[in-house]
């Protein structure tokens, strides 16, 4: 029998999934991952089907396998790209989990909980940078702020510990994932190339110049199974992202050249908008190419585009905290794209 048992609540998800990854790479480890729909295809993970809202249903789940050890909470109700996200679904979905643990295991070491950088109002406008995380809120609403106090009021009356990782945009090989970067990049970057035209910047002259970080999915996964297994990682939260930050100015020029195609300027312009009639480019670029036939849809969230490239204001974490705790991993920006894009290419998603 495994020695811990691990629990990864949404473990297709852009986090889920990398961390039930990391799990699964240690003997020592049972992984399990709980959600609605089953994964397609192999996975790292003993799926348990259930409804995260439903009490009754993530106990009848939890009933047939070990005491679970380590829970990973990393799932998120639906919203949309920007705006204000449920406070009121993703923290029932948090509290039944919660519930269902306690009926369910006395062996309970540590609850970790994704959040993200929307924790400083990075969504709303400028706000303080490198921030840090004991950092002001911003006033609510805020899911985020609602589920760390549920789970840290939870730890205070029971025997277990809890972390919590605050990433930037999460950047991974994910072909079953359109919100990505990635992916989404090398899609604009194959289709204006295709049209002929340079490679625009989809945004301001001062979005071009700003700040920004990003954080690799394999390090993010790495870092949370360090914070939720050694007690310096306990009963706090932690900014975890590559390390280093860049200006898009400096790295637009290197992604034209990964494409072959001249450097265009600033455009402040919605992808959203622009891209709304460019399946028939992207179909004509899978043909000539013999990529894998997939919609433009599976790959590119021009949504998700026009939400990173809208900011105008810097985007900085400081991540002394969690080195001071012992994880000293980090990631060159620039050489994650590079590889990550390849993966894409190789994998006949996204042309050379």
């Amino acid at each position: 029998m495994s020695d811990r048992v691990a629990l990864v609540i949404g473990p297709t998800g852009a986090t889920g999934a990398p961390v039930a990854a990391a799990l699964a790479r240690h003997p020592d480890w049972r992984v399990y991952g709980m959600s609605r729909t089953a994964p397609s295809g192999e996975a790292p993970f003993t799926h348990l089907a259930a409804d995260l809202t439903d009490l009754e249903a993530c106990c009848r789940a939890l009933s047939g396998i070990e005491p679970v050890t380590h829970a990973f909470f990393c799932a998120r109700a639906p919203f949309r790209e920007g705006g204000v996200e449920d406070v009121e679904g993703n923290v029932a979905m948090l509290a039944a989990m919660l519930d269902a643990l306690a009926q369910q295991s006395e062996a309970l070491e540590h609850v970790h909980l994704l959040e993200g950088i929307k924790w400083y109002g990075m969504h709303l406008g400028p706000y303080p940078t490198p921030s840090r995380e004991d950092d002001p809120r911003h006033p609510p609403p805020n899911f985020y702020y609602d589920q760390q106090d549920l789970l840290s009021a939870r730890a205070s009356q029971a025997r277990w510990s809890w972390s919590a990782a605050r990433p930037s945009y999460i950047c991974d090989f994910a072909p079953r994932r359109s919100r990505n970067l990635i992916s989404t990049l090398g899609a604009y970057a194959a289709i204006c190339r295709e049209l002929g035209v340079p490679l625009d910047f989809p945004g301001s002259e001062a979005a071009y110049a700003v700040l920004s970080e990003l954080s690799d999915a394999t390090c993010l996964a790495n870092a949370i199974v360090f914070l939720s297994t050694h007690e310096a990682g306990s009963n706090a939260a932690f900014n975890i992202t590559n390390g280093d930050c860049f200006r898009w100015r400096q790295i637009w020029p290197q992604l034209a050249q990964w494409f072959g195609m001249p450097c265009g300027v600033p455009r402040d312009m919605k992808l959203a908008t622009w891209m709304a009639d460019k399946a028939p480019v992207w179909d004509k670029i899978v043909a000539r190419q013999g990529l894998e036939p997939r919609p433009l849809a599976s790959l590119a969230s021009w949504e998700f585009a026009d939400f990173v490239f809208e900011k105008e204001w810097d985007m900085f974490s400081d991540t002394g905290k969690l080195r001071r705790a012992g994880f000293n991993a980090c990631v060159d920006t620039v050489v994650m794209l590079r590889e990550q894009l390849e993966k894409y290419r190789k994998a006949r998603l996204l042309p050379r």
